[in-house]
C-alpha cells in the first residue's frame, strides 16, 4: 500500500500519520505566538495589547492562506482517491501559481485596510501605536505565510503533514533567537527595533518555513514531470480552486473579524481586558492543538475516500474522530477550569489581566467539546467540496450570533466582561446545533447519510 493512499488500511494509522505531526507543527506555531507574547509583556501591558489587535488586523489576511490550504487538499485528495494523478498534478501547479497572484494582492488590500481596522477597535494611545507599527511591518511575512500554508494543503493531500511539522520547530527555535536580537539589538552596536523586532524575526522565520514547503512539494512523485508550462494560470483550474477558497477563506475572514467584534466590545472596559483575551487565546489554542491536528487529518481521510466512493469509510473516519476528539476535551476541560489563573500568571503580572483571562478560559472550558465537533463538521463538508456551507454556518455564528448575543449580555442583562464571553458562549452553540443540522442534510445527499450506512446506495 502507497504511503500516501488514504483509501485502504486501518483509519486509527492515517490519523496517528496525519493528525499527530499536524498537532506538533501547530503547537509550535501556537508557542511561536506565545514567545510573541511573553516579549511583548517584557516591554508592556500595551505592546501585548497592541500585539493582540495587530495580529487580529494580519490574520484576516492569513485567512486567505488557511482557504487555499483547504481548497488544495480537498482537490488534490479527491484527485488522489479517484486516481488520477494528472488531474493532482494539475492542480498543485495551478495552486502555486494561484498562491503568488492572490499574495501579492492581499499585500497591497492589507496595506490600506489593515490600519482602518485597527482605529476601529482601538483608543488612541500607546497600544494603538504599537500595534499599527507591528502590522506594518508583518506585511512583509505574508508571502511566507500564505504559500507555506496552500502548500502544505497540497502535502496533507499526500499523506503528509511532518513536513509542515519540521518547519514550524524550526521556526519556533529561530524565533527564541531572534525576538530579543531584533528588539533590544547587540550592546554597543546596535540598538535594535523595540516592539517591531518582533515582526521582524516574524518576516525572516516564516519565509524559512515558506522556502522549505515548496521545496518538499517539488519533490513529491506527481511533481517529477511537471513542465513549466503547467504553472501558467489556467481559467478553469482557477475558477475550480477558487470556488473552494472563497468559502473557506471567508469562513475564516468572518472568523477573525468577529475577534474584533470581541475586541470592540472590551475596549470599553480598558486596554488589560484586550490584552487578557489576547494572553487567554494562546492558552486556548495549546489546548486545542491535539483537536486541531485531528479534525484537520479528517479532510485529506474523508477526501480521499470521498473521492473514491468508499462512504463506509468516510463515516467510519468521522466517528472515529469524534471518539478520539471526546477523550480529547475530556482531558482538555478541567485545565481550563481549574488552570486558568496559573497558565495567565505565566505571560502576565497584571492582576486585573490575569482576573479576566481566567475567568475568559473557565467559560471556554465547557465549549471545548463543541469546538471539536464544529471542526470536524467543517473537515467532512470541505472534503465533499461543499465549502460554502462553512461559509453560511461562520456567517451565522461568528458574523451575527457573536456581536448579538455579546450585545445582549452586556446592555441588557448588564454582565459586564464576563457577558462578553457568555455572548462567545452562546453563539458557538447555536453555531454548533445549526451545523449538525446543514451537515446530516448534505451527507445524505453526498453518500446517503452521515453515521448510518444507507439501504440504496446515493447515485452520483
Amino acid at each position: 500500500m502507497k504511503k500516501d493512499d488514504l483509501t485502504k488500511g486501518h483509519m486509527a494509522l492515517h490519523f496517528r500519520t496525519l493528525a499527530i505531526p499536524a498537532a506538533f507543527g501547530m503547537l509550535f506555531s501556537t508557542l511561536y505566538n506565545v514567545v510573541d507574547v511573553y516579549y511583548a509583556g517584557i516591554l508592556s501591558t500595551d505592546a501585548q495589547a497592541g500585539l493582540a489587535i495587530g495580529y487580529q488586523a494580519f490574520f484576516i489576511l492569513m485567512a486567505i492562506g488557511f482557504g487555499l490550504s483547504s481548497a488544495l487538499s480537498s482537490l488534490v485528495s479527491n484527485a488522489k482517491g479517484s486516481g488520477d494523478d494528472t488531474v493532482a498534478q494539475r492542480y498543485v501547479a495551478q495552486g502555486i501559481a494561484f498562491g503568488v497572484i492572490i499574495t501579492g494582492s492581499c499585500m497591497v488590500i492589507g496595506w490600506f485596510l489593515g490600519p482602518r481596522l485597527i482605529d476601529l477597535v482601538s483608543e488612541p494611545g500607546a497600544y494603538r501605536d504599537a500595534a499599527l507599527g507591528y502590522f506594518y511591518w508583518l506585511i512583509f511575512a505574508l508571502p511566507g505565510f500564505l504559500l507555506a500554508y496552500g502548500g502544505n494543503g497540497i502535502l496533507q493531500a499526500h499523506g503528509d503533514s511532518r513536513s509542515m511539522q519540521r518547519a514550524l520547530m524550526l521556526a519556533f527555535v529561530a524565533n527564541i533567537a531572534l525576538n530579543p536580537l531584533f528588539m533590544f539589538g547587540l550592546p554597543g552596536l546596535w540598538n535594535g527595533m523595540g516592539f517591531n523586532g518582533i515582526a521582524a524575526a516574524t518576516i525572516i522565520s516564516q519565509t524559512g518555513v515558506m522556502v522549505y514547503i515548496v521545496k518538499r512539494i517539488f519533490q513529491l512523485d506527481i511533481m517529477q514531470s511537471v513542465k513549466f508550462a503547467a504553472f501558467s494560470p489556467d481559467k478553469d483550474s482557477f475558477k475550480n480552486i477558487f470556488a473552494q477558497l472563497l468559502p473557506a477563506s471567508s469562513a475564516m475572514m468572518v472568523m477573525f473579524i468577529s475577534g474584533f467584534v470581541v475586541q470592540f466590545a472590551l475596549k470599553s472596559f480598558g486596554g488589560h481586558a484586550v490584552a487578557a483575551y489576547g494572553v487567554a487565546i494562546r492558552i486556548e489554542q495549546i489546548l486545542l492543538l491535539p483537536i486541531l491536528g485531528m479534525t484537520g487529518a479528517l479532510l485529506p481521510i474523508a477526501g480521499q475516500n470521498f473521492g473514491a466512493q468508499k462512504f463506509d469509510r468516510v463515516r467510519s473516519a468521522l466517528k472515529y474522530c469524534w471518539g478520539i476528539g471526546f477523550a480529547m476535551t475530556a482531558l482538555a476541560m478541567p485545565i481550563l477550569l481549574f488552570g486558568g489563573s496559573f497558565a495567565m500568571a505565566l505571560f502576565s503580572n497584571d492582576p486585573d489581566v490575569i482576573r479576566a483571562g481566567s475567568s475568559y478560559l473557565r467559560v471556554d472550558a465547557f465549549l471545548f467539546p463543541i469546538y471539536m465537533m464544529l471542526f470536524s463538521i467543517n473537515s467532512l463538508l470541505q472534503s465533499f467540496k461543499q465549502a460554502i456551507w462553512t461559509l453560511w454556518i461562520s456567517v451565522y455564528r461568528q458574523g451575527f450570533a457573536v456581536g448579538f448575543f455579546v450585545w445582549m449580555f452586556i446592555n441588557f442583562l448588564d454582565f459586564g466582561v464576563q457577558g462578553v464571553w457568555f455572548g462567545i458562549a452562546t453563539a458557538v452553540t447555536s453555531g454548533w446545533v445549526m451545523s449538525l443540522i446543514i451537515v446530516s442534510n448534505v451527507a445524505k445527499t453526498q453518500m446517503g447519510g452521515l453515521l448510518l450506512t444507507p439501504l440504496v446506495k446515493p447515485s452520483q
